[in-house]
């Protein structure tokens, strides 16, 4: 059974309660970084993202669309100006002119039914455009939302690391302080239950919570007041002090 003095027993809780501080800092940090609302938030701005992409995407193949109407009016108007020209010129025939008459009207009709198109696809653009402004809106303020929460996140989250730090260096110099053989004891309880010492007090162990049976207190009290011992359901070494077994 290995051994230390009370006095050294009694200076494990310390040093527990610096670990158990640690866990509680690396379980803050957890719920930090895996804080739903930012999940939620990330999401939104996801959704804001490709609503505006697919906006943007309309957009642009309506835009093309009506660069494609406007040539087509600008290619017809050109032709019925030449034509025009042509026929106010008066050269030509009476039959090349009655002819060119009849394209000019044709052309006019044409021209008109382009217009009306590109009239309508300005329309739909117009729309689309209104559209697109509004998805960019959300976004930017999806995005601006997120921004300020991963702020705040790794403004705590730096916090936390800095307290982490600071508990880290007084668990190394009080660690430091202890005999060899005591503290790799306590490591390596530690290590296999989660926690490495805890108080005896009134025959309840501060390590489960759950007060020991008369046989195991029987035990305890067999044991010198150098010995270690350990609790028998959660695992860790048992701190007595004077009142431990009243």
């Amino acid at each position: 059974m290995a051994k230390a003095s009370p006095a050294e027993q009694l200076r494990l809780l310390d040093l527990q309660a610096l670990d158990s501080k640690m866990r509680q800092l690396d379980s803050r940090a957890r719920s930090v970084r895996e804080n739903p609302d930012l999940k939620a938030l990330a999401a939104k701005a996801a959704a804001a993202r490709s609503a505006l992409g697919t906006a943007a995407t309309q957009s642009a193949d309506i835009e093309r669309e009506l660069a494609r109407a406007e040539a087509d009016v600008a290619s017809v108007t050109a032709r019925l100006e030449r034509d025009q020209k042509h026929l106010d010129s008066g050269s030509g025939g009476s039959k090349e002119l009655t002819a060119l008459q009849s394209e000019i009207e044709s052309l006019s009709r044409r021209r008109s039914d382009l217009e009306d198109t590109e009239l309508e696809v300005m329309e739909r653009l117009e729309a689309v455009r209104g559209a697109e402004a509004e998805r960019r809106a959300e976004a930017v303020s999806a995005e601006a939302e997120l921004a300020d929460l991963e702020a705040k996140r790794d403004a705590e989250l730096a916090e936390i690391e800095a307290e982490r730090a600071e508990t880290q260096r007084q668990r190394t110099e009080l660690a430091g302080r202890f005999a060899p053989d005591l503290l790799a004891v306590y490591e390596r309880t530690l290590a296999r239950h989660g926690i490495g010492a805890a108080r005896l007090f009134h025959g309840t162990s501060e390590g489960s919570g759950m007060q020991l049976s008369p046989g195991d207190l029987a035990d305890i009290r067999k044991a010198a007041e150098d010995d270690i011992v350990f609790c028998p359901d959660s695992g860790c070494i048992l701190v007595r002090s004077s009142e431990w077994g009243s």
